[in-house]
């Protein structure tokens, strides 16, 4: 089978290095960007270098028809995708629930969960004229905020993320009988740029030893789950979790 991986918001952090991973995996990838170009060329680059497979596409995924067009391209170049790694994600400046207007917390959830859902349903299609569904598989990318609960700084994050975990479970049900699988990994403190999207580079530093395993994570650690689930190794494993977050 022509494994034909994509990754959203592939350009830099977990989804980068899930890219590298799965490219050393035999996948050929596809790395999604929304902006960076020049991160996402460079994450291309050193797989090819590697003898790996990839190319990078640019696109919006909160744009239903983008996202669309995006699916029909990778089918034009490279065969259908037979595996999605869920992974775009933003996040906003810490504050508590009393600070956030309706304009933020709508905004979570259009770039946190609607283009999971969409990139997952035109996946599902390409799965299914792939002739090998049985070997399908979608990793989603969650959070451990989702259980934690992010307060005093991101519970709306964590809330769309919560929403990440139950449309994992349920989309699961769905499709287990068609042998398409579906997973979930949820990060803690991870060594990635988003905490500066959030107004904390350091944020890792300040909390890691309140973490049972004393250290933040990485990118790389993640990677590496995802790619298990998306293996035929997790052949029997489908709506499950995978929590990485240092006992947490």
């Amino acid at each position: 089978m022509n494994k034909v991986v994509l990754i959203t918001g592939a350009s830099r952090g977990i989804g980068g290095a899930c890219a590298k991973r799965l490219a050393r995996d035999g996948y050929q990838v596809v790395v999604n960007y929304k902006q960076n170009q020049p991160a996402a060329n460079q994450v291309v680059e050193e797989i090819t270098l590697q003898g790996g497979k990839a190319f990078a596409i640019q696109t919006d995924i909160t744009n239903e028809r983008a996202v669309v067009e995006m699916f029909e391209q990778i089918q034009s170049q490279v065969g259908p995708v037979t595996h999605l790694v869920n992974n775009a994600g933003v996040l906003s400046p810490q504050t508590r629930v009393e600070h956030m207007s309706a304009q933020r917390i709508n905004d979570m959830l259009t770039q946190n969960v609607t283009p999971y859902f969409i990139c997952a349903r035109e996946a599902i299609k390409q799965m299914r004229a792939s002739g090998h569904v049985e070997r399908c598989a979608i990793v989603n990318v969650s959070s451990a905020a989702s259980y934690l609960g992010g307060a005093n700084e991101y519970v709306d994050y964590a809330a769309a993320k919560g929403a990440i975990d139950s449309f994992t479970r349920g989309l699961s049900l769905e499709l287990a009988a068609e042998q398409i699988r579906v997973n979930c990994v949820r990060p803690g403190l991870i060594y990635t740029d988003i905490h500066a999207d959030g107004g904390e580079p350091n944020r890792v530093d300040r909390l890691a030893h309140n973490l049972p395993l004393q250290r933040g994570g990485t990118a790389e650690e993640v990677a590496n789950a995802v790619a298990w689930l998306l293996s035929e190794e997790a052949s029997f494993a489908t709506g499950t979790f995978i929590d990485l977050a240092g006992g947490k």
